[in-house]
């Protein structure tokens, strides 16, 4: 569904020439704009991003848009989204920005035995602190970026190129400790050969503040697909996709907690050769010039990029696909899997979405 909204009595689409014009008229008299994907129009606010006005639903609306309008999001209730809402994720609706609060370092400081955010079946003690995991900030930038929605219109139209602009696009409203998230987080280019000393500059100026010598030490976000891990004369190092000339080294204590905690994602990984293993981490740059992770985190995707957590789900997810079903698939950020949220929200053909859920063989019947 194309947006169209309600602007002083003016009707405007996301893509109408006119729109800035009147949103800054709009934004200077205080005037709400009205989203018009519902009977009666739903109010949002103009948020000012860049000098670039910029339309948003209002604070805990998004379930009440249509399915198929762009500021629709899942019920709270559903995925693992809510426990962060206030809380870890905070809303300002005087600017248009949200801040984070994240539970792992973005500079060096008292080390950790085990990699924060990574436990596969311990998210539940993590909640408690009401700040995002590595895994729950990843599942956050993804959803924000809509890769967790699948229509049939999207066959084909997904690559690393469109991943990565939308990541980035999702980044740029949020911050952390007053600090754009798009400007912590590191997304490699689409590789091109013809251009690879081009891409490797601009890297290097991306990442050039890592090298200095800071006291503590300060990292970035690494968002990329994983091509290999491979042993290194000391440790590992993973190979990541349109990095080539770019291993980032693990030492062998967070490549013992990766094979422990991430089982099933590289067990998922090894049987569907269509699919994408995605990593987070947080990385930094030591004196030498060797990139090495601090924490990290894997999250598994089909071929169109939606995320599934087992066999069961890409099987769910490979039926509605090949069924030419619209619908959104639920993440579970900090959930563990004894706590049931949907798999997925069915949003073809009717104007309020279905919640499916899966019900493991292994489940009891408290579950």
């Amino acid at each position: 569904m194309k947006p169209n909204y309600l602007i002083e009595g003016q009707k405007f689409s996301a893509d109408d020439g006119e729109l800035q014009p009147a949103l800054a008229s709009a934004y200077g008299r205080h005037s709400k704009p009205l989203c018009l994907c519902k009977i009666p129009a739903l109010e949002m606010y103009i948020a000012k991003v860049n000098g670039v006005y910029i339309i948003k639903r209002m604070p805990n609306t998004g379930c009440q848009h249509d399915p198929d309008c762009g500021s629709y999001e899942i019920p709270a209730e559903l995925s693992g989204l809510g426990q962060f809402l206030g809380s870890a994720i905070k809303k300002n609706i005087a600017d248009g920005l949200t801040t984070l609060k994240f539970d792992f370092a973005l500079s060096k400081g008292v080390s950790r035995t085990t990699p924060a955010g990574t436990t596969q079946e311990k998210y539940s003690v993590r909640t408690v602190t009401k700040k995002l995991s590595l895994r729950a900030t990843l599942q956050y930038i993804w959803e924000q970026a809509g890769f967790n929605k699948w229509s049939p219109a999207m066959a084909g139209k997904r690559n690393w190129h469109v991943i990565r602009k939308y990541l980035y696009e999702a980044a740029k409203d949020n911050t952390t400790k007053n600090v754009a998230l798009d400007k912590l987080i590191y997304i490699p280019e689409a590789f091109d050969l013809d251009h690879k000393q081009d891409i490797a500059e601009r890297r290097i100026a991306t990442l050039s503040h890592l090298h200095e010598d800071n006291k503590p030490q300060q990292f970035m976000l690494i968002i990329g697909e994983v091509k290999e891990i491979n042993s290194a004369r000391f440790g590992y190092k993973m190979v990541i996709k349109h990095l080539p000339d770019f291993n980032i080294m693990l030492n062998n204590d967070i490549y013992r907690h990766l094979c422990k905690r991430f089982d099933v994602e590289l067990e998922l990984w090894s049987a569907n050769e269509s699919g994408h293993l995605i990593v987070m981490g947080t990385f930094g740059i030591n004196a030498s010039g060797i990139p090495s992770f601090e924490e990290i985190t894997l999250m598994m995707v089909t071929e169109n990029w939606i995320p599934y957590d087992n066999a069961d789900e890409l099987r769910l997810i490979t039926e509605l696909t090949q069924a030419n079903q619209r619908f959104i698939k639920c993440l579970s950020y900090n959930l563990p899997s004894s706590i049931p949220t949907a798999s997925v929200l069915l949003t073809d053909k009717v104007k309020t979405a279905t919640a499916l859920f899966i019900f493991p063989s292994s489940a009891i019947e408290s579950y």
